[in-house]
């Protein structure tokens, strides 16, 4: 990938050496997380892109630029756009209920008290509606919560988990036997949606929702490195993902010599699914970027990317308001939640630099991008670290991008 000097798009080359510095000093080489990627764009030209560390400690292996990555809930914005790209099709609306689409879960009632069955209910007091599946109003929840009987239930039958056994249709046909954990539209709960959009896009294309995204968005987009698996051919390059210790040290959490993303999934997550490089996110975020559109191939119209990246919460709510999530990829103050991404609402409230109207998401294992239109600006960090709540990085990634503007 070329790259143009940083002044030619009005960034300053010292504060972006001070970036990569600060993250190998911080973080690298104090063994806080394994490698660190960061890919900074400006004005349609790639003007930094720096790889530090390893992508396989164990075995000594340093990071490439075409690194594969879990990405996990990175996937939910292409699984969003994959929707929307029916509903400019009229084959769905954003305020149709779900039940038109999945008659089994017409008279899913509100959790009131019990265990898994023996759990008491009472009455929705809105139907769920596909907009709430975006926003993560939908009232579903999940397993990794751990806030309620409901998230216990959803543990036990792994809705939800990438790797595990069930199936995407088995969770649908499951979640129609449980209670919701709020009433649609009531709570921002981080949750299975996404997971329910992918099944409803396959549902309502005709085509099962892995082939949809690989040829409606992939192959049109370029994204050659991007699917639910990793082939043979391309084994060498999947990255080892890492926990922490209880002495704070990293721990390997799947290795990608024996790794469950070596062979096509059970579940296909539209959730958190994916595996890609960031070059291919890249492609993803222009298209975003340039209102639904790259290198001639239009995905969306300019006016549904804008309907995707507004506040969808009721009333114009932050995410701080509504939420009842013990974890997200983000929930701070002047930040809302349009279809499928974070939205900054009011950036002096986020107490870091930024832009009205810049949207953004992260995935599990730290995995961060961020499009900021008013600056023509997008940036994708990559790494393998799970979960993604232990540091502050995404926070200090934008204050110091933004202290490189001149």
């Amino acid at each position: 990938m070329s790259e143009v000097s940083p002044e030619a798009v009005g960034l300053a080359s010292s504060r972006l050496q001070y970036l990569d510095r600060y993250i190998q000093q911080r973080y690298v080489e104090m063994g806080r997380l394994p490698c660190a990627l960061t890919l900074i764009e400006r004005r349609g030209q790639t003007a930094h892109f720096s790889v530090q560390g390893q992508m396989d400690l164990e075995r000594g292996r340093p990071l490439h630029q075409d690194t594969l990555f879990r990405i996990y809930s990175m996937t939910k914005p292409v699984t969003s756009v994959a929707l929307m790209m029916l509903v400019e099709e009229g084959l769905i609306a954003l305020d149709d209920p779900v039940h038109r689409y999945i008659p089994q879960w017409r008279n899913l009632g509100v959790y009131e008290g019990g265990f898994l069955e023996t759990f008491r209910t009472r009455p929705t007091k809105s139907p769920m509606r596909i907009i709430d599946l975006l926003r993560h109003t939908s009232g579903l929840t999940y397993g990794l919560q751990q806030r309620t009987n409901v998230d216990a239930a959803y543990r036990k039958f792994g809705f939800g988990d990438p790797a595990g056994a069930s199936t995407l249709e088995a969770m649908i046909e499951g979640l129609a036997k449980f209670p919701l954990e709020a009433s649609p539209g009531e709570v921002w709960n981080y949750s299975v949606s996404t997971d329910v959009l992918g099944y409803l896009v396959g549902k309502i294309s005709g085509v099962p929702f892995e082939d949809f995204l690989r040829q409606r968005i992939f192959a049109p987009l370029g994204m050659a490195d991007t699917d639910f698996y990793v082939p043979a051919a391309k084994a060498s390059r999947l990255a080892a993902c890492y926990m922490l210790d209880k002495n704070g040290r990293l721990r390997l959490q799947d290795d990608p010599a024996s790794s469950g993303y070596l062979r096509p999934p059970t579940f296909i997550s539209g959730g958190g699914g994916l595996v890609s490089t960031a070059a291919d996110y890249l492609r993803f975020c222009r298209m975003l970027l340039n209102g639904g559109v790259l290198d001639g191939t239009r995905l969306l119209s300019p006016k549904t990317v804008e309907l995707m990246t507004a506040n969808h919460l009721p009333g114009g709510k932050e995410l701080p308001d509504m939420s009842v999530s013990l974890f997200s990829e983000a929930g701070y103050s002047g930040v809302g939640f349009g279809l499928g991404f974070a939205v900054t609402t009011n950036p002096a409230r986020t107490l870091v630099p930024g832009s009205l109207g810049d949207f953004s998401w992260g995935g599990m294992a730290s995995t961060y991008f961020w499009i900021d239109p008013r600056e023509q600006l997008i940036v994708i960090f990559m790494t393998q670290l799970i979960p993604s709540t232990i540091y502050n990085l995404r926070r200090e990634l934008r204050t110091l991008v933004y202290s490189a503007f001149t």
